[in-house]
């Protein structure tokens, strides 16, 4: 029997790797025999639960032989309360497919336990916050005369990365809840079905353990993330409240520390890219639906390998349940290679490339002439997005989806040249409908698109309601 029952592994300080953390070292420092906290990217603790508020150092004496004794020997009375309420918490869950309580907990610890370089977050100051703004309306300025979309920030904030995790959770779980959906489902479906009719309360229990699991690792995942983002845009996704421009100073100040650009450039580099996010998403109605839209059109085409949870399932042990979260880590989704399935990942990286190359065109139109360090940040940014951080994999992994503008170059390469053939109202004025958006095909051919002729949708739906109008009645018997 494991030293720590139920899949509650050790605290951060305590680390514990599987069957080896079982080999304590003498004084009792729980690693293993290779003394480091084991190979599972959230920590090494099984089921990956963490220490529970108030627990302390479980797994005192008497480990194996008194599994009581290891869970609760080091606890007082206060803090075996505050354990056993966290536990019941998780297993009572019968919300949506995350227990997002959960993954809003989790976030936050571990913003809490700052990044890897040491950098713990902070309140953001007074003066932070009016360089923020500052850099804001000055984007916002030099934005005016590249593009005919006027500004879409009432606000300029300034967040500490404890703030982007509340301000952005809303937006996380439209985007993870499909996916999460069709596991919640998958861990019902493989039992089998004789065994299903009487195995009611363990489907519930399985279905709020995968709740609590998905909520740990998508707490952990956006506590990553929180200290790689500079703004509340940076996945090409709007994740924060509608109007609102947001920068992470903490953040900035590391993304910049070895670039060798003046921190100002740089803040307000990266000001101009929020701003003309902020504008895109505030002008254009129907592009966040068209976006999130493209996100769950996509997970509707993911299907679970139920193999790796079959066997999870068959070896479910109230002692060892790490094998539905080892499951869970090495990527349980695949995308079916239907036709449709390719056609929704076609639609979903077209519109982020989409969103990215313009946002890309338009900054660097405004700031080529400003900033000396223009064309150096423009590259960094390029790369960055191409390649992505560690938290945006943990996100490909756990969701089976990539965030990330594959495109990116060809599409701004794209609006630049709508810029130079029409101008900056004929190319802003593609968003006013998403059938006059270039398409895959087009980010191949940019000429053939650019001096293609368009239909003018506003003349359009203006034809098509006069016409409306003509045939409809005077009165309300039809008589003239």
């Amino acid at each position: 029997m494991s030293d720590t029952p139920f899949g509650f592994g050790l605290p951060p300080e305590e680390p514990e790797n599987g069957d080896e953390g079982k080999k304590k070292d003498p004084a009792g420092g729980g690693q293993g025999s290779d003394g480091q906290g084991g190979g599972n990217p959230f920590g090494a603790n099984p089921f990956g639960f963490g220490a529970l508020p108030g627990m302390g150092a479980l797994g005192g004496q008497g480990g194996a032989d008194n599994p009581f004794a290891a869970m609760f020997g080091s606890l007082n009375p206060n803090d075996l309360g505050a354990a056993f309420q966290q536990l019941g918490q998780m297993l009572s869950y019968e919300g949506g497919p995350v227990n997002w309580d959960m993954a809003k907990q989790i976030a936050r610890q571990v913003v809490a336990q700052g990044t890897a370089d040491g950098t713990k977050d902070a309140s953001v100051g007074p003066a932070e916050k009016a360089a923020v703004q500052e850099a804001v309306r000055l984007a916002d300025l030099w934005l005016d005369g590249v593009t005919s979309l006027p500004s879409g920030a009432s606000t300029a904030v300034a967040w500490s990365r404890a703030e982007w995790v509340e301000a952005t959770l809303p937006a996380w779980q439209q985007l993870v809840d499909p996916v999460a959906e069709r596991v919640g489902a998958a861990m019902g479906d493989v039992l089998p079905e004789e065994m299903q009719a009487m195995a009611g309360p363990l489907i519930g229990m399985m279905r709020s353990m995968g709740g609590a699991m998905f909520g740990q690792q998508i707490g952990q995942a956006v506590g990553a993330l929180a200290g790689e983002v500079v703004g509340s845009t940076d996945v090409g996704l709007p994740l924060g409240p509608a109007g609102r421009a947001a920068l992470l100073p903490l953040n900035i100040e590391a993304f910049g520390k070895d670039l060798g650009v003046p921190s100002e450039e740089v803040r307000l580099y990266l000001a101009l890219r929020e701003a003309a996010h902020q504008r895109l998403f505030a002008h254009v109605p129907w592009l966040r639906a068209h976006l999130f839209g493209a996100v769950e059109g996509y997970a509707r085409g993911i299907k679970v390998d139920t193999s790796k949870l079959e066997e999870a399932v068959g070896q479910l042990d109230p002692t060892h349940p790490e094998q539905l979260q080892e499951a869970l880590q090495q990527g349980m989704f695949q995308p079916e290679d239907t036709p449709a399935q390719k056609a929704a990942l076609a639609r979903l990286e077209t519109a982020l490339a989409l969103v990215e190359g313009w946002v890309d065109a338009v900054v660097h139109e405004a700031a080529k002439s400003r900033l000396t360090s223009a064309d150096a940040l423009r590259e960094t940014l390029r790369r960055r997005r191409a390649s992505g951080g560690p938290a945006e994999q943990t996100f490909a992994t756990l969701i089976g989806l990539e965030l990330r503008p594959r495109r990116l170059r060809d599409a701004a390469r794209l609006w630049a040249s709508l810029t130079d053939a029409r101008g900056m109202d004929g190319r802003d004025g593609l968003w006013e409908h998403p059938d006059m958006l270039p398409t895959a095909t087009d980010l191949d051919d940019p000429d053939g698109f650019v001096h293609r002729e368009h239909l003018d949708f506003s003349e359009l739906d203006k034809m098509l309601g006069e016409a409306a109008k003509g045939d409809a009645p005077e009165d309300g018997d039809g008589k003239e």
